[in-house]
Formats: structure tokens, sequence, C-alpha cells
């Protein structure tokens, strides 16, 4: 009786294991649909993309099918929360990984739950089975010529024939004026008509006339004043500014070619007044390891006081004197958290396409009137904000017009100048 007890009881406990491990099994299968595929693709833009590409090794390595390679889901699971615990608990995988990757140490990312980090990898899943992006393939000469533009040789071509043409019809007038002269001298015109025929102004008459100088001084004098006007206005204007830095950064490699998101590098745009420089910290994370070589990153481990050998920094670490390029006066107040992180204004708004830049320049104005502009134009998104529900009942009340930034006192003096 004891005997089957003890029997009942074991096997009571294998079927609740059983239970239990399958239980498991089904909540870490990798979910497929769409909702979680997309919150998985911003999660891994927002987290991800500076280091890893899903079919190309980058800072670390291609996570294609990284839910079969890696020892479980579990394993990820600890490894994306906090690398440094697992690789000092000794787990082999794990250091292997570290010192094929020259020791660089991933970020932490203990703020994720269970469910993002499941959804992060239902897209690496979903890219991983899409295959690596295809190179689109030239068009062929000779196509339908859908969305080319007119090459710049024609268009010079076209303004040289609009030329000779205007001088065309100007032979062709002064032509019609000789032949109608000598047309009119034929006649028996009176004396009146003669000198009409026959004007005595000529061009040596015409321009040394009292009138003619007037006219003259005016319009010398107008586009001086103009000239001085534009001055003026220009000064503190720095459109175009490109200074030269101490290490040649390219935005159009990081952010452009890599695809590294503005927010990596320029941690306080979402949360202060300032973008902030990147530290030598942020830059290091990537260049303990990529670009060894490159004179500039050598500057780079200058300035860490990088010690290769050792893979330490030093005592001697000092910060890079970036040169700013974005100046504003200290009468102006001008808070990024409040336009990327409420108003969702994109980086090139007001930077320009970055990304295409080699050597960042000042590419906007940056002036009172510019900012006013921006607030004329530039709706207010109130969506999900019970913030403006109240304003925007008495805005409707009183327009039809979309809630601009000036109806809720973006152009009050002391918004900007406090």
């Amino acid at each position: 009786m004891i005997k089957v007890s003890l029997y009942s009881i074991t096997r009571s406990i294998s079927t609740l294991v059983l239970l239990f491990t399958l239980s498991i099994s089904f909540a870490q299968e990798i979910p497929t649909t769409p909702e979680a595929i997309a919150d998985g693709e911003s999660l891994f833009n927002a987290n991800c993309k500076t280091c890893h590409r899903v079919h190309q090794k980058l800072v670390g390595p291609a996570l294609a099918n990284v839910y079969d390679r890696a020892p479980s889901i579990d394993w990820l699971k600890a490894f994306i929360k906090n690398s440094a615990a697992v690789i000092a608990s000794g787990d082999e995988y794990a250091v292997n990984l570290y010192n094929e990757y020259n020791k660089t140490q991933m970020t932490a990312f203990t703020g994720l739950k269970d469910d993002q980090l499941m959804n992060l990898l239902a897209y690496i899943k979903a890219e991983t089975e899409k295959g690596p992006p295809v190179a689109a393939t030239p068009a062929a000469a000779g196509g339908d010529g859908a969305g080319s533009g007119v090459p710049a040789g024609y268009l010079n071509i076209i303004l040289v024939g609009m030329l000779v043409i205007l001088a065309l019809l100007v032979m062709v007038l002064l032509f019609l004026v000789s032949a109608l002269k000598r047309f009119l001298d034929q006649k028996d015109l009176s004396e009146e008509d003669k000198e009409v025929v026959h004007s005595p102004y000529t061009m040596g008459s015409i321009t040394g006339s009292a009138g003619f100088r007037f006219i003259m001084i005016f319009i010398i004098a107008s586009l001086g004043f103009k000239w001085v006007i534009n001055t003026l206005y220009s000064v503190g204007v720095q459109q175009g500014y490109a200074p030269k830095q101490p290490i040649a950064f390219s935005h159009k490699l990081h952010a452009g070619a890599y695809e590294i998101d503005c927010k990596y590098c320029h941690v306080g745009v979402m949360v202060g007044k300032s973008a902030t420089i990147p530290s030598v910290n942020i830059c290091m994370n990537c260049h303990r390891s990529v670009k060894t070589e490159s004179p500039q990153i050598q500057k780079l481990w200058a300035a860490a006081d990088w010690q290769p050998e050792t893979l330490t920094f030093g005592p001697n670490q000092k910060p890079i004197e970036w040169v700013r390029i974005h100046n504003l006066p200290d009468l102006a107040y001008f808070n990024h958290a409040q336009h990327v992180n409420v108003g969702n204004i994109e980086c090139q708004t007001c930077h320009g396409p970055i990304e295409e830049m080699e050597v960042v320049k000042q590419y906007s104005l940056l002036t009172m009137g510019w900012c006013i502009d921006c607030h004329r134009k530039t709706d207010v998104n109130t969506k999900g904000s019970a913030y403006y529900d109240k304003l925007v009942e008495l805005h409707n009340n009183a327009s039809k017009e979309p809630m601009k930034v000036e109806d809720i006192g973006g152009l009050e003096c002391a918004k900007c100048h406090y």
C-alpha cells in the first residue's frame, strides 16, 4: 500500500514537472504577431541598432538565428539584461563571445521586461526569415525615365538658347525701326513729324542728362543701402558655419551609413535643455574594437587614456575639446526636451539632413524671425495628452484651423526671453 502511494506521488510529481516544463516551453515560444514584431523593431532601433545588425557583423555579432545559436532563450534574456553578470559567472558561451569581440562590454538593459525581450526576438526572427536585403538593381538605360531629373547640361543649353533668341529679337526690332525710318523718309512729312522720326536724342545726350544721372545715383544708393541693411541683419547669424573639429567625426558615416540614432550620443536631448556633447565613454563603447588603427581613433584613445594591453582606462583622461557649432545668445532660452520629447520635432527640422553631412554645419538661420515663423506654421500635437483637451475645445470653438504653437502662447516674449 505504501509502495502504491509512493508510486502515485512520484508519478504525480513527474506529471506536474512535465506540465510545468511544457508551459515554460510554450511561454518561451517567440511570438509572430505583427504587433509583437513592430514593437520589437522599435526596441531594436532604440537599443540595439547602434552595435548590431541582423545580417551583418558590426560592433557586435550579427543577430540572425541568435535564438538558435544561444544556449537558450532564458540565457539570451539574462545576457541582454546584464551581460557582465553572465560573463562574471564563468558561463563558457558568454566568456567565449566576450573574448571573440575584444572584450567589448555590452550595455546592460535591465529595464527591459520579458515580454519586450520576446518581442525583440520576434523582430529578429522575422528579419532572419526574410533574409538579407537585396541591393537595388540600377535602372537600365533607355527606360521610361520616371522620376529622372533634367541634366544640368541641358538646363545650360536651354538658358543659352533663350539668350540667343532674345538677342535675335533685339536685332529684328532694330532692323524694323531702321526700315520704318527709311520708309517714313520717303513720305511727305510735316516738320513736326520729321522731328519725331529723326529724334535728336543720342546715347551721349541721354547719358549726359541730369535725369539719367539722378536715376543712376538713386539706383546705386538703393543698392548700397540694401547691402548695409543685409550686413546688419547678418550680424550674429552663423548659417553655414562648419568649424574644423579636433577629431574628424563623420555624421554621414555614423548617422547615415550606420543609422545610429542621434539620441544614442546626444543623451540629454529627451530630458533636458541641452542635447549635450557626447562624452568620450560613449565613443569608446564602440571604438575599443572598431577602426582601432585609424589615426582619428588614436586621438580618441589618447583622450580616454585607453590602455589596449590591459583593456583599462588610465588616470590621465581628458575631455575632447569639440568646437561648438550652434550658438544662441544668452538672452534666448531653448529647451531640446520640450521640442523633441513633447513636440515630436525631428532633429533634421532644425539641423538639416545631418545624416548626409561629412562635416556638420549650421543648417538653419536660428534667428528670432526663423523661430517665430516656425511657431506660426507648426501644428500642436495634442493626441494622447489630456493637458490640451480644454485648449483644443476652446480653440475649435473659435476657429476651424488646426491649433498652432502661436495659439498656445508660442509668440509670447517670456517663452524665450526671461
